[in-house]
């Protein structure tokens, strides 16, 4: 856990930052002028919503503009409610998981409003800061969704794609692009549709697709894919989204008569989130704006805006770390599924304290720190946070970024109270050590760091020098424990997955380590012992 703060000061950050950034803005970047395709301005404040809008995709109104369109059928055919236009409102976070679980997409803002300006993110004025707002979504008729959970249903929706028999009367004549275009005329949104309607039978049907791609120079003269992100989009309440595939690629299913509003959902498709939009939220999105109804692509450079930019890169290294964790024959226990990561663009410390898994939460002492604040800290808990000021390139974020999530493979392996014991070490050996990272090494308990720290810092080598070979960079040499040792046994064969092995909850300081390591693989007793006794 790389320059990691006392407890205390870690936490007051991490809840005062939105209250301190409404002050003066100094604390995050300035808003970058990206703009859309209709020059709107793309930033990452808070979504301004502008005057409600009839919904075109309302039951009602598709039923007045089948009518309109197909007399000879009115009252022969009768349209019925395919989806419903839902808003939710969790008390805590086992509430919000249970929604996520059962499948359903989530927006933080109502679909049938203008958006004046966009943003990242959206909190109802009416729900008090620290609670999860209202989330608002579309689910089709016949979905299993948990009903306890506090709901609305605000309108009862007919989206022709979902109908059962769509295909048929599509077949029997009806064009239903038709259909939705007069809808939009009746409720008065005709301004929004597209200028030159396809008309039926004349091209291919068109689905939004596109890439998302980031460049690292270091790595590859060629851009590479910001991968297993969510590419979400919608109209009104027709929504729908894809993931992108290992080349940033994606396709959606489904297709749109106005310009869709497009967003990057940072909750992986392995089930990791980056999140930390100012509001406490499992995962963090970027907004694209309105974009053309073919789909839209986004080429990432150092030079674009910075939190997309460090998104798509700690998106992109958590993805191959589970991916190599993942490979038939890995040791290295994956990290957990739902691992939760908060980004802060200026900070220096980093840490892996897997607090959402269960690691070190004393409620009374961090509401005595807090007081009033400690209520934020109830809903979405963090297990990495990434410290990214001074981190500039890809791979200095890469280099971090893996060393956190290294930890989090540590925890899996040893649980809760081994992690209990390594985090209560880090705080109290930095404050009885005069502020001094990871503290001197004699205080009690220094062992569960000095074995989690070789590991970390083994790990962050091996897998940057993997990834840009030619530098055989080893991180953490400076400190009073030695990742040197690993380096020395991966060297003459006790690889990564070996090491691993022997990292269990039994093993809580160097001789422990060594003596396992040993009874492991005796036949490595020799280099085992030289690599000891070389960083004594």
């Amino acid at each position: 856990m790389s320059r990691f703060l006392n407890m205390k000061n870690f936490f007051f950050i991490i809840v005062a930052l939105p209250l301190l950034c409404a002050c003066d803005g100094s604390l995050f970047d300035p808003l970058t002028e990206n703009v859309d395709i209709e020059g709107g301005v793309l930033g990452h404040d808070q979504i301004v919503l502008g005057k409600q809008l009839a919904d075109p995709y309302s039951l009602d109104a598709m039923s007045e503009a089948f009518n309109s369109l197909y007399e000879t059928k009115a009252g022969r055919v009768e349209l019925e409610a395919t989806d419903y236009y839902v808003r939710f409102l969790p008390k805590n976070k086992e509430e919000y998981y249970a929604l996520e679980d059962s499948g359903i997409e989530l927006l933080d803002h109502p679909m049938d409003y203008e958006i004046v300006r966009e943003g990242d993110y959206y909190h109802d004025p009416e729900i008090e800061a620290g609670q999860i707002t209202w989330q608002y979504a579309v689910i089709r008729k016949g979905m299993v969704y948990p009903q306890y959970i506090q709901h609305e249903v605000l309108e009862k929706c007919y989206i022709p794609e979902h109908s059962p028999d769509f295909q048929m009367t599509k077949a029997s004549g009806i064009d239903w692009a038709a259909v939705e275009r007069q809808s939009f005329f009746l409720t008065g949104n005709e301004d929004l549709l597209l200028s030159s309607p396809t008309k039926a039978g004349e091209t291919s049907e068109i689905y939004p697709s596109g890439s998302i791609t980031i460049d690292d120079p270091r790595f590859s003269e060629s851009p590479i894919g910001v991968k297993g992100v969510k590419v979400s989009c919608n109209v009104f309440v027709k929504t729908a989204s894809a993931y992108t595939d290992e080349e940033g690629k994606y396709i959606i299913d489904a297709q749109f008569q106005s310009k869709p509003r497009y967003r990057i959902v940072f909750k992986n498709k392995y089930g990791f989130g980056i999140g930390f939009n100012l509001i406490l939220q499992p995962a963090s999105a970027s907004t694209l704006g309105k974009g053309p109804t073919s789909g839209v692509s986004l080429h990432i450079t150092g030079d674009s805006d910075r939190k997309l930019y460090t998104r798509a890169v700690v998106n992109n290294t958590a993805y191959e770390y589970y991916e190599k964790c993942k490979t038939p024959g890995s040791a290295i226990k994956t990290p957990p599924a739902n691992l939760r990561i908060w980004l802060f663009q200026k900070m220096k410390s980093s840490c892996a304290a897997m607090l959402q898994q269960g690691a070190f939460v004393d409620e009374s002492k961090i509401g005595d720190y807090l007081g009033e604040f400690s209520i934020l800290l109830k809903m979405f808990l963090p297990d990495i946070t990434l410290g990214l000021d001074g981190l500039d390139t890809y791979e200095d974020i890469y280099s971090t970024t893996s060393h956190e999530l290294a930890h989090a493979s540590h925890f899996m392996k040893v649980g809760v109270d081994y992690w209990d014991k390594y985090i209560n070490y880090i705080i109290t050996s930095f404050v009885s050590s005069g502020f001094v990272t990871y503290g001197s090494g004699v205080e009690e308990n220094h062992g569960y760091c000095e074995v989690g720290e070789m590991w970390a810092y083994y790990v962050q080598s091996m897998l940057y020098n993997q990834r840009y070979p030619g530098e055989d960079k080893v991180f953490g040499t400076n400190y009073w424990f030695y990742p040197q040792i690993f380096m020395y046994l991966d060297d003459r064969g006790l690889g990564y997955h070996k090491i691993f092995a022997a990292l269990t909850a039994d093993v809580s300081d160097r001789d422990i380590l060594k003596k396992k390591l040993i009874s492991l693989y005796p036949q490595f007793k020799t280099t085992i012992n030289q690599s000891f006794n070389r960083y004594n």
